[in-house]
């Protein structure tokens, strides 16, 4: 693994080694390469707004944050909280203080929350922003373009676009209730036949009370 890359040392403790090691055991190649493009724009959209924080903690919620997008930790909740669960139990067991272990839960149960991640420990925003960078470009011309080409350089897209489509819309096709307040709903309704999303207006008209 390379662990410096645009001038960014990646945590090199042996709890990242394993989580890296753990993250490249279970991911498809163009998932574990957004993993670590992911942590690599985090840092550095860090460093460009002057943010203080753990990097271990940010390294460890953004190498473990789609976890539960693999065949090992798919469960049935959202895959949010499939892969938060399956990486607090990953580090408490191996001695993470579980205080620490919680805000590696948070990162990853909200990296997909817009409007909500933000606000919280820098550790957590910080996850959001560096997958999000990476998942769509949002934020992603406020970084240095030389630093952005090495990043992109050391782990390829690999076709990220394609792959990711067909991940998500399989997640919706096999766990459509877990399409409710989150961006899944969105591909449902582009590509998954017969998808009927969640609609919270009809809940509240159809509530058993008189008004």
């Amino acid at each position: 693994m390379t662990t410096e890359i645009a001038g960014i040392h990646a945590p090199d403790t042996r709890l990242a080694q394993d989580a890296t090691a753990l993250a490249r055991e279970v991911s498809a190649p163009y998932l574990f390469h957004h993993v670590m493009r992911s942590y690599y724009f985090g840092e550095l959209a860090a460093r460009q707004r002057g943010v203080a924080c753990d990097s271990e903690l940010l390294y460890l919620s953004v190498v473990l944050h789609d976890l539960g997008l693999t065949e090992r930790f798919a469960g049935p909740e959202r895959f949010e909280v499939d892969g938060a669960n399956a990486a607090r139990a990953f580090l408490v067991e191996r001695g993470l203080p579980r205080e620490k272990a919680s805000l590696v839960w948070d990162a990853i149960a909200l990296h997909t929350s817009l409007g909500i991640a933000p606000h919280k420990e820098p550790e957590v925003a910080l996850a959001h922003l560096g997958i999000s960078i990476d998942y769509g470009g949002l934020g992603l011309e406020a970084l240095p373009r030389g630093a952005v080409e090495e990043i992109l350089r050391a782990y390829p897209r690999l076709e990220m676009k394609q792959e990711f489509r067909r991940v998500l819309c399989g997640v919706v096709a096999r766990k459509p209730h877990t399409a409710a307040g989150n961006f899944l709903s969105d591909f449902g309704r582009r590509y998954v036949p017969g998808f009927q999303p969640f609609d919270a207006s009809a809940v509240l008209e159809g509530a058993p009370f008189d008004s």
